[in-house]
């Protein structure tokens, strides 16, 4: 194989020199937070008062955890470092539960992080002479104009064509010959099940690769897609307050997401404890973004769950690499005292070839006892006259179930198709418990 690397002497940068320069980053990196009002409190406290007092990167260990709820309660300006006139742009969350979290950006931070997201493109065999189709939303989402002005800095056609109607969707990529595509995951699946519905012929369309992200899904997810779709499809890791898409990303490889450490300072943390975690093993992610002016962000706790690879990838890059996220230490489902991810239910149900394209998972109150029911579709030629292997499917569905999270969940199989789709971030879970 050929790699690709669009800045090949960072990329491969030795580890030495890679933690030089992320220690010279990181002093600038505090020197910027020192100017806002929230850090200049928090540092001053924890005896830091310039960059200067960062002698080497165990220092950050000096440095307090910055959480969204840090982020809300700053809101508007108690994160910007520089003169607002400036910023260019801002980035928010949608403040649904609360205030929004609001990122700035100054020219130099857009310019950056297009180069970020660049290297992330390029890094999976894109050129200038793909046509990339974005399909995912834009506007106060870093999702739409992140992975946009990456694809541009690569040179490729760019098609912002935005999420939702596949109807459009496919007539774009029949018209214009789109190579590369980028969306949710479950939106992937749900155009592969349009494409049946509306007779898109696979031959009519010229797609050779996609990239997932903004939620996390499973590796039989990833291996559905790729082979519904025929086309390679990549992992791609970002969080808006660490500017969005860019973060960390698959090389050709695809073995872990390469996080580029030049830009991010990474720590995997006990969520209970808040210690280091042991080599090797699963826990928090923490990021210190170490390239970005207007909004410094130090030690944020992601509440992502992963480990980092410690073995080298064959790409011959040095920046080490995420393994899958396999949840958020927030989204995890306490059942009649037992902990449940909803990522372990995905694993199980989407290894099954019956299994259609969309889930969804319920837990309601059942007298004083939690009820989990699992609801997903399954293929249209499992819908037959005879329901023996329906009530087959379903009891094989819950024992597997059963046997990977302990508990019994009620199981319903639903046709291709009817459940709903979300356009977004996919939403799988519903707790009805909360009024109770």
């Amino acid at each position: 194989m050929i790699w690709q690397y669009w800045n090949h002497p960072i990329e491969t940068m030795p580890r030495d020199e890679l933690e030089k320069l992320q220690l010279s980053r990181l002093k600038d990196a505090v020197r910027f937070a020192l100017r806002t009002p929230f850090y200049k409190k928090r540092l001053e406290e924890a005896g830091i008062k310039s960059g200067d007092d960062i002698k080497t990167l165990s220092d950050l260990g000096r440095v307090p955890f910055t959480t969204k709820h840090d982020l809300r309660e700053g809101f508007p300006y108690g994160f910007l470092s520089v003169p607002r006139e400036d910023v260019v742009r801002l980035h928010a969350s949608s403040g649904t539960t609360g205030a929004p979290t609001t990122i700035y950006f100054n020219a130099a931070d857009i310019d950056t992080w297009a180069d970020y997201v660049a290297r992330c493109i390029y890094g999976t065999g894109c050129t200038k002479s793909d046509v990339f189709q974005n399909m995912i939303t834009y506007g106060l989402f870093t999702g739409g104009l992140g992975f946009h002005a990456g694809g541009e800095k690569v040179g490729m056609m760019v098609i912002p064509s935005g999420a939702g109607n596949t109807t459009r969707q496919f007539r774009l990529m029949q018209d214009y010959g789109t190579t590369v595509l980028h969306a949710t995951p479950s939106f992937l699946l749900h155009v592969e099940s349009k494409m049946r519905e509306e007779g898109v012929s696979r031959n009519s369309l010229k797609l050779k690769r996609a990239f997932a992200g903004a939620e996390p899904y499973s590796e039989d997810t990833r291996r559905r897609i790729e082979e519904l779709l025929q086309i390679d499809v990549f992992n791609s890791y970002g969080l808006s307050e660490m500017n969005g898409p860019g973060v960390a990303f698959e090389c050709q490889a695809k073995n872990g997401l390469h996080i580029w450490e030049d830009g991010y300072l990474v720590e995997i943390i006990n969520p209970e404890t808040l210690e280091s975690a042991a080599a090797g093993e699963t826990g928090e992610l923490v990021i210190t973004c170490l390239c970005r002016e207007a909004t410094p962000i130090l030690r944020y706790r992601t509440r992502d769950l992963t480990s980092l690879c410690l073995d080298p990838c064959p790409c011959g890059r040095t920046h080490r690499r995420l393994r899958r996220i396999t949840g958020r230490s927030d989204d995890m489902l306490i059942i009649n005292g037992v902990n449940v991810f909803p990522s372990q239910i995905e694993e199980v149900i989407m290894a099954m070839k019956e299994v259609g394209n969309n889930y969804l998972i319920e837990i309601e109150k059942e007298g004083m006892l939690d009820r989990l029911t699992v609801k997903t579709e399954v293929t249209p030629e499992s819908f037959r006259d005879d329901t023996r292997p329906l009530n087959a499917l379903k009891e094989k569905i819950r024992r597997t179930l059963q046997a990977s999270i302990t508990i019994s969940p009620r199981v319903e199989l639903h046709e291709s198709g009817s459940l709903p789709v979300s356009e977004g971030k996919a939403v799988r879970v519903t707790d009805r418990r909360a009024g109770d």
